[in-house]
C-alpha cells in the first residue's frame, strides 16, 4: 500500500482517537474500506497475519485488517483487538458484519470484553453499540451492552449518566431506574437539572411513582425547576399528596402546560379555576403576569373578554402580552382595538399582537406584522399621519351584539398603516 494511503488512513484514524462522536467510527470503516478497494493496496491489509503469525500488529496495521473487504481478513484480526482496548469500537461495528462468520465471532469477543472494561471505556463501546443498534444485525450487540448494564457496578452507571454521548446518558438513567439504585430524592434533583428533556421525563415520573408517598424531598426540586414539563410533574404529584389547594398559584404558571396540569389538580378536588382566574384578573396592579392568558385558556369569550380588553392597558407588559394572548385564544380579537399594540415598547406585546391579528393580514401592508418597533424615526411616522387617513386600507365593520357599542377607529391604527408604509418605501428606494 503506497505511503500516501497510509497516511490518509492514520490521520483519519488520529482524528477518530482523539475522542469525536460514535458516528466517526462507521465513517472510518467505510472509509478505509474504499481506500483499500478503489486504491493502490500493494501489499494487501492483513498480510502481516500470515508473515508474523503471533506479532502483535500496530493500530494502524489492525485498523486496515479490520475494516477491509476481505472478510476472512477481518475475521482473523478480530482477536488482536483484545489487547488493543482503543480499538474495541471497530469490535462493535463487526457486530453487525454482513459476513455472519465475523459477526459471531465478533459478538463472543465483545461479550467477553464487556465485564472487564473501565467505566470510560465501557462508555465509549457504548456509545458506539447505540447507534449501530439502528443497523441492520446490530440489535444483538445492544443486548449485550444491556444485559451488561443490567449487572454492573453502581459507580460503572454514575459514570455512564455523565458520558457525553447523549444516547449514553439515557440509557445509563434508564436502567439506573430501572434497578431501583438511586432514592427518589435524587431522582427528583436530576429531573429539575438535568438539560435533557427526556432524563427529566424518567427521573421525574420515577421520583413520584417510587414508594407510596410523596414527600416534601420530591415535591420540592420538582416544584422549583425551571423546566415547565418538571414542574407540571410535581404540581400532578400535589393531588396524591391531598395538597392539591398548593396547585392554585401555577395556575400563573409560564408554562402552559403547568397551567393545564393546575387546572386539573384544582377540578379533582372540587374546585373550579374560572373565578380564580377572573379575580386574578381583576386584581389591578396585582394581577399575575400570566393570568390573563391563563383566562383565555378555560374562560368564556362573552363573559372574560371585556376584562382581558381592559388589561390590555395595564402597565407591565407581560399583563399587556397575556391580554392579547387570551384574547386570540377565545376568539375575541377586534381589530381596530388591537392595531395599536403593533406600536407598543415591549417587543413581547408587538409579538403577541401580531400573531393575534395574522388573519387580518391583507388589511396591513407587506411586512406591518413583522415590523420591529423603533425602526423608523419618530418624525417619519409623525409627517405622514395625515396621510395614513386616505391611504389606510378598508376594513369591513364588526358587527357589535345588541346593546354593546363599537369602538371607534382610532389614530394609532393610522401610525401603524403609515409606519410599514414607509418601510417599505425606504426598502424600495435602497435596492
Amino acid at each position: 500500500m503506497s505511503s500516501s494511503v497510509y497516511e490518509d488512513v492514520a490521520d483519519h484514524l488520529a482524528r477518530v482517537l482523539k475522542g469525536a462522536d460514535a458516528g466517526a467510527w462507521a465513517d472510518l470503516d467505510g472509509h478505509v474500506r474504499g481506500v483499500i478497494r478503489w486504491g493502490d493496496h500493494v501489499p494487501a491489509p492483513g498480510a502481516w497475519l500470515s508473515a508474523a503469525p503471533g506479532r502483535r500488529p500496530t493500530d494502524l496495521e489492525l485498523t486496515l485488517a479490520l475494516c477491509g473487504p476481505d472478510g476472512r481478513t477481518r475475521e482473523a484480526a478480530l482477536p488482536y483487538v483484545t489487547p488493543t482496548p482503543v480499538l474495541l469500537p471497530l469490535l462493535v461495528i463487526r457486530c453487525a458484519d454482513w459476513v455472519e462468520p465475523v459477526r459471531q465471532r465478533a459478538r463472543k469477543l465483545l461479550s467477553a470484553e464487556l465485564p472487564g472494561l473501565s467505566p470510560e471505556a465501557l462508555a465509549t463501546v457504548a456509545a458506539v453499540v447505540l447507534r449501530e443498534a439502528r443497523r441492520l444485525r446490530g440489535e444483538p450487540a445492544y443486548g449485550l451492552l444491556t444485559a451488561r448494564l443490567s449487572e454492573a457496578p453502581a459507580a460503572h452507571l454514575l459514570a455512564l449518566r455523565a458520558a457525553e454521548d447523549r444516547a449514553v446518558r439515557r440509557l445509563a438513567h434508564r436502567v439506573t431506574v430501572d434497578r431501583a439504585l438511586l432514592s427518589p430524592a435524587r431522582l427528583a434533583a436530576i429531573a429539575a437539572t438535568d438539560p435533557d428533556v427526556v432524563v427529566q421525563d424518567l427521573c421525574a415520573n420515577a421520583a413520584i411513582a417510587a414508594g407510596g408517598t410523596v414527600d416534601e424531598t420530591v415535591l420540592a426540586p420538582l416544584l422549583g425547576s425551571r423546566t415547565g414539563r418538571v414542574r407540571a410533574a410535581g404540581v400532578t404529584a400535589l393531588r396524591r399528596t391531598g395538597r392539591a389547594a398548593e396547585a392554585e398559584p401555577f395556575l400563573y404558571d409560564r408554562s402552559v402546560l403547568v397551567r393545564a396540569c393546575a387546572r386539573w389538580t384544582l377540578r379533582q378536588t372540587g374546585t373550579d379555576p374560572l373565578p380564580l382566574y377572573r379575580a386574578a384578573c381583576a386584581a389591578g396592579d396585582r394581577t399575575p403576569d400570566f393570568a390573563a392568558v391563563g383566562l383565555g385558556e378555560c374562560g368564556d369569550r362573552a363573559t372574560d373578554a371585556p376584562a382581558l380588553w381592559a388589561l390590555i392597558a395595564h402597565e407591565r407588559p407581560r399583563v399587556r402580552a397575556g391580554a392579547v394572548a387570551g384574547l386570540r385564544l377565545l376568539d375575541a380579537v377586534r381589530f381596530q382595538r388591537l392595531a395599536p399594540l403593533l406600536d407598543d415598547s415591549s417587543p413581547r406585546v408587538v409579538r403577541e399582537a401580531a400573531k393575534a391579528l395574522a388573519p387580518w393580514a391583507d388589511h396591513f401592508p407587506a411586512g406591518a406584522l413583522s415590523l420591529a418597533p423603533g425602526d423608523a424615526p419618530a418624525d417619519a411616522v409623525a409627517d405622514a399621519v395625515a396621510d395614513a387617513v386616505a391611504d389606510a386600507p378598508a376594513v369591513a365593520p364588526v358587527r357589535a351584539p345588541d346593546g354593546v357599542t363599537t369602538p371607534e377607529r382610532r389614530p394609532w391604527a393610522f401610525r401603524v398603516f403609515r409606519l410599514a408604509r414607509w418601510r417599505n418605501r425606504s426598502r424600495s428606494a435602497s435596492t
